[in-house]
Order: C-alpha cells, then sequence, then structure tokens
C-alpha cells in the first residue's frame, strides 16, 4: 500500500488481501480452470463500505489492468451516491452529473424551467447538474510527503 501511495500519491483507505492458498480467489469465481488451475483471470472487485460489489471487471490472463479506469469507476461510484445522480458515459471527474428524472408533473415543470434557465439538459428526462462542493474529492499529496517517498526508492 505504501509503494502504492509513493508512485501515485493515492492513499489506500481500504483492506487489501492477501491469498496465499488462493481460497478467496476461488469463492469469487477468479480462477478460471479452463485457463489455469492456480492463476487469476485478472478480475477486479469494487465492494464498497457495505459490503455490496459494485462493480466487477474481468480481464483476460494476458491482459493488464487499466488502474486509470479502475479509479475512474470509484470515482464516478461515489460521485454518484454522493450527488444522488448518475454519471454519463465517458464521465470524468469534475464534470456534471445526471439529475434523476422528476417524479410528478410539478417536478416536471419545474425541471423544463430549470433547463431554460440554466441551459444545462437535453429534456425534462436529461439534464446536468455540477456536483455540490462536498462531493468533489481531490487526491492532495504535500510535498514532504513526496521527498519521504523519493527517498525512500534511491
Amino acid at each position: 500500500m505504501y509503494d502504492i501511495y509513493c508512485r501515485t500519491g493515492i492513499k489506500i483507505s481500504f483492506p487489501i488481501i492477501a491469498d496465499r492458498n488462493g481460497q478467496i480467489a476461488r469463492k469469487y469465481g477468479m480462477i478460471s480452470n479452463d485457463i489455469s488451475n492456480t492463476e487469476t483471470v485478472r478480475n477486479v472487485f469494487v465492494i464498497d463500505d457495505k459490503g455490496i460489489v459494485r462493480t466487477i471487471l474481468i480481464y483476460p490472463l494476458n491482459i493488464g489492468r487499466f488502474i486509470p479506469e479502475i479509479i475512474r469507476i470509484v470515482q464516478a461510484l461515489q460521485m454518484a451516491d454522493c450527488a444522488k445522480g448518475s454519471t454519463a458515459a465517458n464521465w470524468m471527474p469534475g464534470q456534471p452529473v445526471i439529475i434523476p428524472p422528476p417524479k410528478t408533473f410539478k417536478e416536471l415543470q419545474d425541471r423544463e424551467k430549470y433547463i431554460n434557465q440554466n441551459r444545462n439538459g437535453i429534456s425534462w428526462y436529461l439534464s446536468f447538474k455540477e456536483p455540490e462542493e462536498k462531493c468533489v474529492k481531490k487526491i492532495d499529496l504535500k510535498d514532504k510527503e513526496k521527498e519521504e517517498c523519493q527517498t525512500n526508492d534511491n
């Protein structure tokens, strides 16, 4: 975890599991007996703080994971949950979120006014909002911490 932090500036705030005998990997279907009896097929599970599996990515054994996409998925899940909305296709941090559709005709009318005033939607069923500041999380790697990591690399 420290190596990840030093190389990327990302502090891992969740447990990372060592699975020396492959018991956990087998339970989650991460070992494909058609390919290998011991090697995983590069599965990635994003499990939230309530223990709910939110995302599963399965990479072939000969293809590496794309870490920026995994980080983007975690950020999108956090943003969607915090903003009580959805992220669009190709969403990136800093972009607006999709507002849930209105539930009543009055809300629909209010939404139409909102779109016309703010020019932030296509229709009452597809409109956007900027996320609140509390939902925008940034990684802050202090220079002192960077220096500490660089010292340890030498």
